[in-house]
């Protein structure tokens, strides 16, 4: 059973990866036609951020489609293949009520949010032409944990936090904004992420290999087969979005990834461990919040740049050297992430 889950998993991967790369040139031709290319915000609250980027102007953007439509795509075609002919298709299909249902409509949702958002940023809707501002995205990330939560916390009756070596402890309504920190903190801070070429796509990547271990290893093999197939569609996105990237993943990629990020954390009970498969989300959120808080009440900027691998590239760091080394210190926290959770689950 298990040889089998392992194989099924490497196997959609593959399969995920091979479907996003057919599917790369469809959107691409799509995105140029309607020339959908990024608009940088400009601002004189952020002129190195500007002058840093400025060059980038024009890139397409909504790049992210491929990942998340490869995601929901593969996820319907392989239900309704089994729904007809049954048998082999049943090893693909891993729509499931209990395990894939939420972060597969967290995910579309999301999606299309960070559509309309790359729409107003490519027509210059918004302040400076940007699309909508931080606040304005706040309140939707708010809306939609606040749904999660209510369904997790009303509907499943989830009221327990997993421990690392200590076991669930009981934490009754205090779940409800606990659920609604995790989705808001994981959406706000892959946005924040999605900076530099390669950026998040890479760090997501070890983030959703880390919890596709642990949902494999807590025997929900079908969140598993979800999560592995959006590495797939991710390597595949990555392909094209390394230095130089070809598109940018825009905010319909890492609102996706973000919320559907933290819908599996909830779902998999590691809220702890995950400031070490996302650490990097963790770290670049952080810098915007201390940077925005200092210069409120000290008038004083902690960075040249936030987030805070726009202080690096300030600091002359090339953009290919801050993306190697946040990937490295990713794939290091993953690992020992997923060591603690293996650790804290047998002793």
């Amino acid at each position: 059973m298990i040889t089998f889950q392992i194989i099924r998993i490497l196997m959609l991967v593959g399969v995920a990866f091979i479907a996003a790369l057919i599917l790369t040139p469809i959107i691409v031709r799509l995105l140029e036609k309607y020339q959908l290319g990024k608009q940088i915000r400009t601002s004189d609250n952020s002129p190195i951020y500007s002058s840093l980027h400025s060059k980038k102007a024009g890139t397409l953007t909504m790049g992210g489609i491929i990942i998340w439509l490869t995601t929901l795509g593969l996820a319907l075609l392989f239900f309704i293949l089994n729904f007809l002919f049954d048998g082999f298709w049943s090893y693909f299909d891993f729509i499931d009520r209990g395990q894939t249902y939420l972060p597969i409509a967290a995910m579309l949702i999301a999606a299309i949010l960070g559509l309309v958002d790359d729409l107003f940023g490519v027509l210059k809707i918004g302040p400076n032409g940007g699309g909508l501002q931080i606040r304005h995205k706040l309140i939707i990330f708010a809306v939609l944990a606040a749904l999660g939560a209510w369904w997790f916390y009303f509907k499943l009756d989830w009221t327990a936090l997993y421990v690392p070596f200590y076991g669930n402890v009981e934490i009754g309504w205090w779940y409800f904004p606990m659920f609604m920190f995790v989705i808001i903190a994981t959406a706000f801070s892959a946005n924040e992420t999605d900076g530099l070429d390669g950026l998040l796509g890479g760090v997501s990547l070890f983030a959703f290999g880390a919890l596709t271990a642990v949902a494999f290893i807590l025997g929900r093999y079908d969140l598993a087969a979800f999560s592995s197939v959006v590495i797939g569609a991710l390597l595949a996105f990555l392909w094209h979005n390394i230095y130089p990237a070809r598109f940018f993943m825009g905010d319909t990629g890492s609102m996706a990834l973000g919320i559907t990020l933290g819908t599996i954390t909830m779902l998999t009970n590691t809220v702890l461990f995950l400031p070490f498969f996302a650490v990097i989300l963790a770290i670049e959120s952080t810098s915007v919040i201390a940077q925005l808080t200092s210069k409120k009440i000290f008038k004083k900027k902690i960075f040249l740049s936030t987030p805070i691998h726009h202080h690096f590239e300030a600091l002359g760091w090339p953009e290919t050297r801050v993306t190697m080394r946040f990937w490295i210190i990713s794939a290091v926290m993953s690992g020992l992430g997923l060591v603690l959770f293996v650790l804290s689950q047998t002793l």
